[in-house]
């Protein structure tokens, strides 16, 4: 569950486009690919819960759950600021964010019920695709093969793959495969690798004392010019800057 705090920006959500702006509530299902793009100045605060949490509730009333198994189909995927509920919703999101963040006694039962109104409330506002999303929709069998491609690449970011391997994996042809990547994820395969890779290295400098060439290896880059140079591109900083400031 994403709450837009500031900014706008557009979300790819199965190869749909969903634009998106302050005050506004998006819901994606932990099946989809999806991906946020910034136009401006964004902040947003994400809420994930497993919804074992819910399992009595549920047992109950299976509905609550309807607004995620069903996004895209019978729901949609955004309720906007201009919605009466939404200024309910939100006071509810944030309330639940600040319960997590202090931990104070009985947070978890006092989140737990704030997530049942919260989700009562979106079956009942979300309940058609709403007009001003793109349809862009990837067909269910080229979803199953991208989502097997990004997890093979997520457990293999230290391999030096090619398009052709990639595509291999999917059955598809390389141009084939470029275009359904593009159109669901919003970039090409091997530049969202980089984005992947990138993106551990990150959490490597962050939270190890490795060396920035072992990270830089065990990340894919088998030159470390041209990790410096990605990373700095990327991350707005060099991998020892970023270490020295999550390090003072």
């Amino acid at each position: 569950m994403n709450y837009i705090r500031r900014g706008n920006g557009y979300y790819l959500i199965n190869g749909m486009k969903i634009p998106f702006q302050e005050g506004d509530i998006l819901f994606i299902n932990t099946n989809d690919l999806h991906r946020a793009f910034e136009t401006s100045d964004l902040v947003m605060d994400i809420i994930m819960f497993d919804p074992s949490l819910l399992a009595i509730d549920l047992k109950y009333d299976p509905g609550l759950m309807r607004p995620f198994r069903e996004a895209g189909v019978h729901f949609g995927h955004i309720i906007t600021r201009d919605v009466p509920v939404c200024r309910e919703l939100g006071e509810i999101f944030q309330r639940m964010m600040k319960e997590y963040r202090v931990r104070d006694d009985a947070y978890m039962s006092l989140i737990r019920a704030d997530l049942i109104r919260f989700l009562g409330l979106v079956h009942r506002s979300l309940k058609e695709p709403l007009q001003h999303v793109v349809p862009m929709a990837v067909k269910f069998r080229g979803m199953h093969a991208l989502r097997e491609v990004l997890h093979t690449m997520e457990l293999n970011l230290d391999y030096s793959w090619t398009l052709n391997e990639l595509a291999g994996i999917a059955h598809l042809s390389p141009s084939r495969f470029s275009a359904l990547f593009h159109q669901a994820v919003g970039t090409s395969p091997l530049n969202y690798l980089i984005q992947l890779r990138l993106t551990r290295a990150v959490h490597l400098l962050e939270t190890t004392d490795s060396k920035i060439i072992g990270i830089a290896e065990q990340c894919g880059f088998r030159n470390l010019s041209n990790f410096n140079r990605l990373f700095k591109q990327h991350i707005g900083l060099s991998p020892s800057e970023l270490r020295e400031r999550s390090n003072p």
